[in-house]
């Protein structure tokens, strides 16, 4: 490298911090420069630069310049994290050059996992920087000395941004950084981020625009030079699937490439699925290397010693999901593995960034598919990493369920003013366009419970004193508010603990209810044997016999983005693209396009045929999990309407399946636009998502509260409270806040009636009907899912086989016949 005397503008780096550099034998980026620029000009600035390019350092350097100029006591910088993970890791990481620089600085984190004697002394004797979380950092602010610890505050940096906004998480933050800017004024906010989408409206969230007290300041954006571009393949198995989705069958294959790398980094999608493919590698592991496991579920202690292993280089391979997403430094790791189409190109970016991370080293990636179509979906990912394409939502407004409990929150911190509450409110992205009168009512709602609440003191958080100020009806509104504080609703969970009393993480209360002693199943990468309840947690052994069950945890798979389904559709329609294809997949492709036809890039395809004495429906969408249950339930409805007499639907992230007595003939009328209204609400009304998406929305704002003190609801605790209140509000108080809110969550998020809107705007006057006698090589997989949920017995093999002699008996292209074709069945 350079020496750094070349730096460019030697007055903005110290003596010390510039031979720290050259010590190290490191040139400062130019956006590590540009940073620095920034802050001495004390503007809000967003870095976006590519993982190993320096983004952490150069959001710390102005701290630990000013810190070294001016040594001070109290809270100078504020780290915030979406992983308690990362905020560790980058304490750890800052240690370094504070202790060589021998700077007067304490460096600490500030989790759910910090004690609670530790947690005292921080808010009386802070150190100068603390990473913490939003739900952490969220408790801060809720005490009433908030303002003494956060008044000293000169920068806050916000890592991984684009992970945090436009989430519930987001706005919350977001509410925050508008509070602080209260407490702190002359603080300077900064946002760290590798894969943006939107980066205008990345700044934006970062900004605050009209807001009581910080002045309007808006927020420069710095890039980063692109990094070394990644190398990154699909893992070709000797065997790709029609359907399934944990790719079980290729871990001897991964195995092979872990035994080739130093260390290997393995992304999956689930939990659970990260448990089986633990058990699987093992289970080939002829070698006996080092693998761990790590999820979000596992114990703070087994999430730690895993992390450590990795940062000493004496792990081979770590099976995770995206609880390791995120900004981890381990510039050990060889190679990143993700079992399964990655389902977006941002997400599939951050992590193949965990390889190196280095700027100036290609990361190495591969992609292992589970089925046929996610080959496809994962040849679209790879052709979007190459082109530097990414995929993301663009920004949506603020949840008045997380407004209700920031004002919750700003309350216990001690009485304040509505009108500069509102102000401050309006000053963040998120809630920019909040009218006054929303605000006013979920004022009332926080105060009352709402009309229909409001008889019930339990719901009364709230009063107004005689100056006009809002306080804390009464001292356990705090006491409950720091309980259940967040917006990350989880399952209610059960700790699981060895019979010698060793924690090993938190399991789904629901799933424990279903086992009876000695019923085994696999957690923590171990197999496990029940053996009874105590004290409030599982009791388990070591081994067991039988089959064993998989924790399937809350939150499922995620949903397939707009961006990649586009690629699919166009990948479908350009047989040009069909080369860089695994030839069974191809042939799979050309086979269809023979017997029926393939989608195109922005219509619908949609095949009819009979089998087993039923009418078959498939339509080919690409519109994503979410999507396709909610177009399920509404294509059934009118289907029932208009006497076809559907029996049932099965949606995957590519594909509508729907089977009836009888079979539509005309598509346009059945997918018409107008299912959207009054379908819609019929629908939801009347379904149980309703009730789930409630359940959730009441917990976020306090109405519901999981936690007391000295313990926890059960799952069906929770569910009967949010039932009983939910039927009172539709019944009694129909616009109450709470159904306004439930309603806006359900169409942005489970139901993604958007992303639907859009679909049958697009495929307007465009859907191609192909009435086949017998089922079509591309429906086969979604078929195949029915199987597994309702058919017993031989089902796989009978689809595979019908559409094995449906292929025999069409007139193939000569190359199928000289033996390019066919894989066997």
């Amino acid at each position: 490298m350079p020496p750094v005397a070349l730096f460019p503008d030697p007055d903005l780096l110290p003596a010390n911090i510039a031979g720290w550099f050259a010590h190290r034998g490191w040139t400062p980026h130019p956006h590590q420069v540009a940073m620095l620029g920034a802050a001495r000009r004390g503007e809000h600035t967003l870095l976006i630069a590519p993982t190993g390019g320096g983004k952490t350092l150069a959001g710390f350097l102005p701290s630990l310049i000013d810190l070294s100029e001016r040594p001070r006591e109290g809270l100078h910088t504020l780290y915030i994290s979406p992983l308690k993970a990362l905020a560790v890791d980058i304490a750890r990481n800052l240690e370094q050059p504070v202790a060589e620089l021998r700077l007067p600085i304490r460096v600490e984190t500030r989790t759910g996992d910090t004690p609670e004697a530790k947690r005292r002394r921080q808010r009386a004797h802070p150190p100068q920087i603390l990473m913490t979380t939003v739900e952490s950092l969220a408790l801060l602010l809720s005490y009433p000395e908030a303002a003494t610890l956060f008044g000293t505050v000169r920068t806050i940096i916000v890592d991984e941004l684009h992970a945090l906004a436009g989430s519930k998480r987001g706005d919350l933050l977001a509410l925050h950084l508008a509070r602080l800017a209260s407490l702190a004024p002359d603080a300077r906010r900064v946002g760290l981020s590798a894969t943006v989408a939107h980066p205008q409206a990345l700044a934006d969230y970062l900004a605050l625009s009209g807001h009581p007290v910080a002045p309007a300041t808006p927020v420069g954006i710095v890039r980063g030079a692109p990094g070394a571009p990644a190398e990154v393949g699909i893992l070709l198995t000797r065997e790709i699937p029609w359907g399934g989705h944990m790719a079980l069958q290729t871990m001897p294959d991964v195995y092979e490439q872990v035994k080739a790398c130093g260390t290997t980094l393995i992304f999956v999608n689930t939990r659970a699925q990260a448990e089986l493919v633990f058990q699987e590698l093992w289970r080939v592991n002829a070698d006996a290397l080092p693998i761990a496991l790590h999820h979000g579920s596992l114990s703070t202690e087994q999430r730690r010693k895993v992390e450590a292993a990795m940062a000493r280089g004496s792990l081979r391979a770590v099976v995770a999901t995206s609880s390791l997403d995120l900004g981890i430094d381990w510039a050990a790791v060889d190679l990143v593995v993700q079992i399964g189409a990655p389902k977006g190109v941002s997400r599939l970016l951050q992590r193949i960034g965990r390889a190196n991370h280095r700027i100036d080293l290609t990361s190495r990636a591969l992609l292992v598919p589970a089925n046929r179509f996610e080959v496809l979906e994962c040849k679209a990912a790879i052709d979007a990493v190459r082109a530097g394409t990414l995929d993301g939502d663009p920004p949506r407004p603020g949840g008045l369920e997380v407004l209700a409990q920031h004002v919750v929150g700003t309350a216990c911190a001690g009485p304040f003013d509505a009108d500069h509450l509102y102000a401050e409110a309006r000053s963040c992205a998120p809630y920019a366009g909040l009218t006054r009168e929303r605000f006013d009512q979920v004022m009332d709602f926080v105060a009352t419970g709402g009309y229909a609440l409001r008889a019930y003191d339990r719901f009364q958080r709230l009063r107004r004193r005689e100056d006009g100020l809002w306080q804390l009806a009464n001292y356990q509104v705090a006491r409950q508010y720091r309980l259940n504080v967040g917006t990350i609703v989880e399952e209610p969970t059960v700790k699981v603990r060895m019979a010698n009393g060793g924690a090993l993480g938190d399991v789904e209360e629901y799933f424990i209810q279903g086992l009876v002693p000695g019923d085994t199943f696999v957690f923590a990468g171990q197999l496990l044997r029940y053996v009874g309840m105590r004290d409030n947690a599982a009791i388990v052994a070591k081994g067991g016999q039988g089959q064993p069950k998989v924790p399937v945890f809350a939150g499922g798979r995620l949903p397939l983005t707009t961006h990649l389904a586009d690629r699919v559709r166009a990948m479908l329609a350009d047989p040009g693209q069909w080369r860089e294809l695994p030839a069974e997949v191809a042939e799979w492709l050309r086979i269809q396009r023979h017997v029926s036809a393939l989608p195109d890039r922005t219509g619908l395809l949609v095949e009819t045929f009979p089998r087993g004495g039923k009418e078959f429906l498939v339509a080919y969408t690409f519109e994503g999990r979410n999507a396709h249950q909610t177009l399920g339930m509404l294509l059934t409805r009118r289907m029932e309407r208009m006497g076809l007499h559907p029996l049932g639907f099965v949606a995957t992230d590519y594909v509508l399946a729907i089977w009836s007595l009888n079979t539509p003939q005309d598509m346009d009328a059945l997918f018409a636009q107008d299912m959207l209204g009054d379908d819609l609400e019929e629908w939801m009304d009347e379904s149980s998502m309703l009730r789930r998406t409630f359940q959730t929305v009441a917990t976020i704002a306090g109405t519901l509260e999981r936690r007391h003190p000295g313990e926890e609801k059960t799952k069906r605790q929770m569910t009967v409270s949010a039932d009983l209140i939910y039927d009172v509000l539709r019944r009694h108080d129909p616009g109450h806040l709470l159904l306004q809110a439930t309603r806006a969550e359900a169409a942005a998020g489970l139901t993604d009636v958007r992303r639907l809107a859009d679909m049958l705007a697009r495929v307007k006057g465009h859907i191609r009907h192909m009435a086949l006698d017998r089922i079509s090589p591309l429906a086969v997989p979604v078929l195949l899912e029915i199987g597994r949920v309702m058919v017993g017995g031989r089902a796989d093999e009978v689809l595979l086989q019908e559409a094995a002699e449906e292929m025999a008996a069409e007139a193939l292209p000569n190359t199928m016949r000289q033996g390019q074709g066919l894989l066997p069945f």
